[in-house]
């Protein structure tokens, strides 16, 4: 049975355009929020060769970053029957998929924040008790401002402590609740 080449519709090249950017923006590659879009707005799972068509890409480019999509976990090879390629389909819960990331990414962030924070203050804090005025200034408000600066580390620790917890559970009702009591931009 052969296959009919997919073209993208004007609203998926649209979209994959913005998530593309959107993904760009947060620190990783364009093309891992084109493919991901692509994959998220389709009604079946995708070959690397649908994909390569459909967004113009390389086939290198197309395969490196399905592997860093599957590794992060927003997309998963599927088996469609009578195929022999590999296909793939986006993860479509999409908190699970943000939580994903950021307990993999920002939670590592901020640990590295906290430790580099207290290992900075431990030396600053030495120089606290100069017998020079000067020096005993600078570690002064040096020692406060790092100390902020971890107050606030912990506190993003706290809070990505707690947004994660929720992805424990569905959280998508919640999320569509509280965007539906949004105001909204037509109104």
């Amino acid at each position: 049975m052969a296959k009919e080449k997919r073209t993208l519709w004007p609203s998926e090249a649209a979209v994959s355009d913005v998530v593309g950017r959107l993904i760009e923006f947060w620190g990783f590659k364009r093309n891992m929020g084109r493919i991901w879009s692509v994959l998220y707005l389709s009604p079946e799972p995708l070959s690397a060769e649908d994909l390569r068509l459909s967004l113009k890409l390389s086939s290198g480019a197309v395969s490196m970053t399905l592997n860093e999509l599957t590794r992060w976990g927003v997309v998963r090879k599927v088996w469609v029957q009578g195929e022999r390629k590999d296909y793939y389909a986006a993860e479509v819960q999409l908190w699970r998929m943000i939580s994903r990331v950021f307990n993999e990414r920002e939670k590592s962030e901020i640990a590295f924040a906290i430790e580099a924070f207290e290992e900075a203050l431990a030396d600053v804090s030495k120089l606290r008790h100069s017998t020079d005025p000067k020096t005993r200034a600078r570690a002064e408000l040096q020692y406060e401002r790092i100390k902020q600066l971890l107050e606030l580390a912990k506190l993003g620790k706290r809070l990505l402590d707690t947004l994660l917890a929720t992805a424990k559970i569905d959280a998508e009702p919640l999320v569509r609740f509280l965007l539906r009591q949004a105001p909204s931009s037509d109104s």
